[in-house]
């Protein structure tokens, strides 16, 4: 047994070097994302196929972040922390045990109904104009995509424990695995299954369910030097898990209002032209490697600080750490919404042009890409305000901010897109009625983008405000000049990428060596402006670290 183990709290750990543990092993994980989705992609092409993929992979993995690494994750750690830091390591045990053995058992019921009514679920997410054999492929994907939740569900459990013990790396790294898997799955697995009479694609729902089964098995061995690698117990009334399940129910919206949304947006795409799901699935990738490397990092790292300032009843440290997370956010997220914005079209072009992945392909997932990029700081800055509620054990508080976001994005889905048909559809294209026009005049999945984008601003005016409102926060001095200075940072920046941008070639039409060039050129060229103006208007690498 480690010697941590048995002490329980250990020594703390910088907030700092935990981001750049957690930051350093997700941007490895979200590069392998990229080739996984540039295999995919070459291979696959967008298509009716693809679009049932995503369906099938975006339910199970909806609920994966809602209820593992969303609601659960937000519950577990404050309540861990607490019993880290209050009481003995045998108490640990039993934690961990019981809540294994409950979260087991709860989601062991929902993989075996969700399989059960697979065609059912199939049905509410196919093409409005479906292609023949669409909805028994979603359903045949959805039964071996569905035992994916049960896995990755445990192996959050695992994380949020090693998290807890400032164990950011290793849980990090666990995607990597399911991205090996599925880029496995695409290289060769497709004509595997092909071999044997199958659609090419189902490859992919395999690759998923023994990369579900390799990232749990990856965690176990971390767990055994903590001396918490336990047999599940049962435990629905345990008063400790009955304090996680408490805390639970209200964030499965309080916490995963983008990941609702998300699930929204596959709806209203199933009614639009064939080739959106997959625009939206792939812009999607872009936004989570800021959002993973950074704004995720963040919140992960600083739920178990401040839980630890909470319990201890420290609130000038609970301000300080709350007040760097936010600082750290923005200077890293502003330049990436910016930079993402701009290079949509170059960024999509270079990765993805390439085999059955059109020209046409790559104008359209760049305007996902492009607006989407425009919630990207409400997104980061959601995840970093949010452990400030459950560290405090609060989790009702963020559920009114949900709920309010949750209808607004319906709300502006339905507007933006009958904005869109309006401003955007020719009239010559509308006289087949408004469903025949949404499935087959492409753009209008850019309707879906901005929703969620404002929707996401929606909720963190509601939270930020509500923070405040409770009086458990105190903003540091020099946020006037801060936010100056970052102002005129990414200014700067901008106008060096449009310039390099007025100067480089169409990159739909490019060869590929000149795409790389020319992008790596931009990238380079805009972050060292960048990182010159920062430095040149004050900053300095310290005012990463903490207070």
């Amino acid at each position: 047994m480690s010697s941590e183990a048995k002490t329980g709290a250990g020594k703390p750990r910088s907030m700092l070097k935990g981001v750049l543990s957690f930051g350093g092993m997700t941007m490895l994980s979200r590069v392998f994302g990229l080739v996984r989705d540039q295999v995919f992609n070459t291979t696959f092409g967008t298509n009716w196929m693809t679009d049932a993929f995503w369906v099938a992979f975006r339910i199970p993995n909806f609920m994966r972040r809602l209820f593992a690494e969303g609601s659960f994750s937000t519950a577990f750690v404050p309540v861990f922390t607490e019993t880290k830091e209050k009481r003995n390591h045998e108490a640990l045990r039993e934690l961990m045990a019981r809540t294994a053995g409950t979260l087991g058992g709860v989601l062991l019921l929902v993989t075996a109904l969700g399989m059960l009514f697979a065609p059912e679920l199939a049905s509410g997410f196919t093409q409005s104009e479906p292609a023949p054999g669409q909805h028994a492929l979603i359903t045949s994907l959805l039964r071996l995509t569905f035992p994916f939740l049960w896995f990755v569900s445990l192996t959050a459990l695992a994380a949020g424990a090693l998290n807890s013990y400032h164990r950011f790396g290793w849980p990090a790294f666990t995607p990597i695995i399911l991205n090996i898997c599925m880029i496995i799955g695409a290289l060769w697995g497709a004509d595997v299954v092909a071999s044997y009479g199958q659609l090419p694609i189902m490859a992919m729902g395999w690759a998923i369910l023994v990369g579900g089964l390799l990232q749990l098995l990856f965690q176990l061995p971390q767990l055994a030097q903590l001396d918490l690698l336990v047999l599940p117990r049962w435990g629905w009334n345990h008063p400790d898990i009955r304090k996680v399940m408490r805390l639970m129910v209200p964030t499965l919206l309080g916490s995963s209002v983008a990941q609702v949304n998300l699930l929204f947006d596959t709806f209203i795409a199933a009614m639009l032209v064939h080739g959106s799901q997959s625009w939206l699935s792939t812009a999607d990738r872009f936004l989570e490697f800021p959002l993973g490397v950074f704004g995720i990092a963040l919140g992960t790292v600083i739920l178990p600080t401040l839980s630890r300032h909470h319990v201890n009843t420290d609130r000038l440290a609970f301000s300080k750490s709350l007040d760097w997370g936010l600082r750290t956010t923005l200077i890293i997220i502003l330049p990436a919404m910016l930079g993402l914005m701009l290079l949509a079209l170059p960024l999509v072009s270079t990765v993805f042009q390439y085999g059955k992945f059109t020209a046409e392909a790559a104008r359209m997932t760049a305007l996902s890409v492009f607006g989407l990029s425009f919630g990207l700081p409400a997104f980061a800055l959601v995840k970093t305000v949010l452990p400030a509620f459950y560290a405090r054990q609060d989790t009702k508080t963020p559920v009114r901010a949900g709920l309010i976001a949750m209808v607004a994005n319906m709300v502006f889905n339905v507007g933006l897109l009958a904005l869109m048909y309006a401003l955007w559809v020719p009239d010559g294209a509308k006289g087949g009625g408004v469903m025949d026009t949404l499935a087959n005049v492409p753009g209008l999945h850019f309707a879906l983008g901005v929703a969620s984008a404002l929707s996401s601003y929606l909720n963190l005016v509601l939270l930020w405000r509500w923070l405040r409102k409770a009086d458990v926060f105190d903003l540091q001095p020099g946020w006037g000049r801060f936010l100056l200075r970052t102002v005129l940072a990414n200014v700067a920046m901008v106008a060096a990428v449009l310039y390099g941008l007025s100067l480089a070639p169409e990159f739909t039409t490019a060869d590929k060596w000149q795409r790389i060039g020319w992008l790596s050129t931009l990238v380079i060229g805009g972050a060292l402006t960048y990182a010159l103006a920062m430095v040149a208007l004050g900053f300095r690498p310290r005012d990463f670290r903490e207070h």
